[in-house]
């Protein structure tokens, strides 16, 4: 009788064994099922965060049917409860053993803002402040507290931040795009301007970078900045004003509307080219990689002058007799569908442009 009964006993606990064992395995394979979402799920993980509590929370976002399995699945795969803080997107058809992978991966939601070659510093403070999720602190500082916080305090801020599009988490703020953005755009300048060609007529990177912001700002076609770079080059080598409109409008400031009249180019500021000897005391612009480049490496013909054609391009010529005859050309029988430059993507308008 004994024997029966502590067979039974066995049998017993052999049964509520498999049955547990069958329910902590279904258990855990739920932890593969697919989850439906309609849309990303953004989820973060705060910094110091337990893995219980993680579950916890993903049990109360309903993207995990019970936390149970989810902390048992923890305590099994040890290595798999060591998770990363950060901002982590969820996408339809992601099991929960997937998300915790992702979380233990580091594998962090990023933004991301785009400076275009062209813009001015303001335009990319405006992109700064537009940008999704990245904190924001620098809103209400003047240029003088962001060059002052990026490392160059009392310079002067535009063409010193590199054109680009910049990768962001949840966890950076603006002032930290700054930084990178302002530390690019020192070491381009600084292998571009190692590698450049003698004989140029700069003193120091700066200038250069004034040179280089003046090119972007005068064409969009890749295969004219070379072009357009030796042409001022070789104006500022002969003592010519350089007698370019972007440099106009960038000293007009808010007073441009579209359209440059014969007072604006008589009246003097530090930007007016047609007024100015030499460079303009600061770049005008962002330039990009392209356009550095050409700076120190111009066009090494004999053009003195350009005038754009209307479609995108421009019209070099060696004399002055040959520049006003493209300008009768071009500029005072102007199509109805005229564009200095190439059309920009972001919709915006081209200058008049031209040396001469």
């Amino acid at each position: 009788m004994l024997k029966k009964l502590l067979l039974a006993c066995i049998c017993l606990a052999m049964l509520i064994s498999a049955g547990t064992g069958l329910w902590v395995w279904q258990g855990l394979q739920g932890l593969e099922e697919p989850v439906a979402l309609e849309e990303p799920v953004l989820f973060n993980v705060p910094q110091g965060a337990s893995f219980t509590a993680v579950a916890q929370r993903l049990e109360s976002q309903g993207l995990v049917g019970q936390s149970l399995w989810l902390r048992l699945y923890g305590r099994l795969f040890p290595d798999q409860a060591h998770i990363k803080a950060g901002d982590y997107e969820f996408l339809d058809g992601m099991s929960p053993k997937a998300m915790v992978s992702l979380m233990v991966s580091g594998d962090i939601k990023h933004w991301y803002v785009q400076f275009i070659e062209g813009w001015t510093f303001r335009e990319m403070r405006e992109a700064l402040a537009r940008a999704e999720r990245l904190q924001q602190v620098t809103g209400d500082w003047t240029d003088e507290q962001i060059m002052s916080a990026v490392g160059a305090e009392g310079e002067h801020p535009e063409g010193r931040f590199f054109p680009d599009t910049y990768a962001f988490t949840g966890n950076e703020t603006d002032l930290d795009v700054l930084k990178r953005a302002f530390s690019k755009m020192e070491t381009v300048l600084a292998e571009e301007w190692e590698a450049r060609e003698e004989g140029l007529p700069y003193d120091n990177p700066y200038e250069a970078l004034i040179m280089a912001s003046i090119v972007e700002r005068e064409t969009g076609a890749p295969g004219e900045r070379d072009q357009v770079a030796g042409v001022f080059v070789r104006r500022l080598q002969k003592g010519m004003r350089l007698q370019t409109d972007p440099t106009v409008i960038y000293g007009m400031g808010d007073s441009y509307k579209g359209r440059i009249g014969r007072k604006d180019l008589r009246t003097h500021t530090p930007y007016n080219t047609y007024r100015i000897d030499g460079l303009p005391p600061t770049p005008i612009a962002l330039p990009g990689r392209d356009s550095i480049h050409a700076a120190l490496h111009p066009d090494d013909g004999d053009a003195l002058y350009f005038v754009a054609r209307g479609d995108g391009s421009h019209k070099f010529s060696r004399t002055l007799t040959e520049h006003q005859k493209a300008v009768r050309a071009f500029q005072l029988n102007r199509r109805q569908d005229y564009r200095s430059s190439p059309a920009p993507e972001d919709g915006s308008s081209g200058n008049d442009g031209g040396a001469g």
